[in-house]
């Protein structure tokens, strides 16, 4: 199994009604970030299913541009990204201390 299926397989495990779309993006992500280039294709996946969250699906950005600082802006759109995992189909959620960039 390369890389590539190996990102997909856990993607899919980890968020198993995650549109093909936003799929395809996550998986990009996990490969072309030169930060998860080593990580296992678990946590490649993981790190870039939140962050595709994060700035794509909430107020994250928009929290940030308005002066807040990362860790109140994560708290703000914390509930949104889990609600999210939700639909998804996540077996996991993002906890309020979990760093995931």
């Amino acid at each position: 199994m390369n890389r590539r299926e190996a990102i997909e397989s856990a993607v899919r495990i980890l968020a198993p009604r995650i549109p093909r779309h936003e799929f395809e993006s996550v998986t990009d992500h996990a490969l072309g970030s030169r930060g998860l280039h080593t990580a296992s294709p678990e946590a490649a996946a993981w790190l870039s299913i939140t962050a595709y969250i994060r700035h794509r699906l909430t107020d994250y950005d928009s929290l940030l541009d308005e002066g807040y600082d990362v860790d109140s802006a994560r708290f703000f759109v914390l509930e949104d990204m889990n609600a999210i995992l939700d639909e998804w189909g996540s077996p996991r959620r993002v906890e309020p201390e979990e760093e995931t960039e």
